[in-house]
């Protein structure tokens, strides 16, 4: 995988179209036009603090997100704030109390990388509260080591994880590389992971439960379910597709946008176009669960059961890269489909490697 460094050697050769090889004085004289052209954009200073559970985001000094690797069966992000601390994701069942949040699929918590189907064991609905017995089963993914929390321009957090089934045998590790940064009004986070076939092979079975997942806030859902109240949100994929039409679709995008606070915000997953089967599906649904899923065709296409497998050799890894955008405005105030097109274009362009993605599995 590509990751985005400006200033690269490439990106001080291109810029917009234009090539070294053209006269200096040809080349300055557009460049100083195109810089003239472009909005004052202030760069958000980032800082993480950590802590023995989890590590703390902030932007500019206010409160972002945080990345919790203890007390829950896998890592996830939360709470997640927009501009103006404006909760974007759903916080049950984290948080009680919530007025009008429903409480369905407690493993649905916020943000969270993991799949129903993985050499068999189901490590997406695992958790303590599920309804079936087989569920509340421990199969985890357990932090391991932190590699990596710095601040600056950017935040970055690095982290190795096990894949553990409840009793005790590990099927696989992971490493993750999460970059926070901020632009204006908006949040990203560009989240990395590479799975490790260091136990074995690993099959990621097809499934629709799965992959990168969120679950948005009640007021972005679009319906009420399970008594929640105050569902009022809308959602478009790259391709067109709306609302209930998003679902199982093959997409670049998912967005979803809805009133918060008197004011209209929105969230969105970008896949990355190295991802395996890219442009992937998307497990979608009116009730506010957003997951990018290039496993699960049987359930999306109707294709055979077992089309959707992925195995990873032993020795071998998988690595998937998906970037969070949280924004003010509907999914076309906030052009994310532009914002896809800068971010894979910098990632193309600048000729360097995401570290995380050479260490060791743990």
């Amino acid at each position: 995988m590509i990751a985005a460094r400006p200033g690269s050697p490439e990106r001080e050769r291109r810029v917009d179209g234009w090539h070294a090889y053209q006269p200096r004085s040809s080349w300055r004289s557009a460049l100083a036009l195109l810089l003239a052209a472009l909005p004052a954009i202030a760069t958000a200073e980032v800082t993480v603090e950590k802590h023995d559970d989890r590590i703390d985001v902030a932007i500019d000094g206010k409160p972002y997100t945080s990345y919790v690797f203890a007390g829950h069966r896998k890592p996830i992000l939360f709470p997640v704030l927009g501009h103006g601390g404006v909760a974007m994701t759903r916080s049950w069942p984290m948080v009680e109390g919530v007025a009008g949040e429903p409480h369905d699929h407690p493993h649905h918590e916020s943000i969270w990388f993991t799949h129903g189907n993985v050499n068999g064991v189901d490590f997406w609905a695992s958790h303590p509260a599920a309804k079936k017995p087989e569920l509340r089963a421990d199969n985890r993914i357990e932090h391991a080591t932190l590699v990596k929390a710095e601040g600056g321009r950017e935040g970055v957090i690095e982290t190795k994880n096990r894949w553990m089934k409840a009793d005790g045998t590990q099927v696989c590790s992971d490493t993750r590389r999460l970059v926070f940064g901020g632009e204006g009004t908006s949040r990203t986070i560009d989240y990395s992971i590479t799975i490790h076939a260091d136990h074995g092979p690993v099959t990621f079975g097809d499934t629709k439960e799965g992959a990168m997942g969120l679950r948005v806030p009640v007021q972005l859902q679009l319906t009420n379910v399970d008594g929640s109240k105050g569902a009022a949100g809308h959602c478009i994929n790259s391709e067109g597709h709306a609302d209930a039409d998003v679902w199982g679709k093959a997409a670049r995008w998912v967005a979803y946008w809805g009133p918060i606070e008197g004011r209209t915000v929105g969230l969105a997953i970008l896949d990355h176009p190295d991802n395996l089967r890219h442009p992937t599906h998307w497990h979608a649904r009116d009730y506010g669960l957003v997951a990018a899923n290039p496993f699960g065709l049987h359930d999306f296409t109707g294709a055979a059961k077992g089309t959707g497998d992925y195995t990873i050799p032993a020795g071998d890894s998988l690595t998937l890269r998906y970037l969070i955008v949280v924004h003010e405005g509907d999914s076309a105030a906030a052009d994310i489909d532009a914002l896809w097109k800068k971010w894979t274009h910098d990632d193309r362009t600048s000729g360097e490697k995401v570290e995380s993605h050479t260490q060791a599995a743990p």
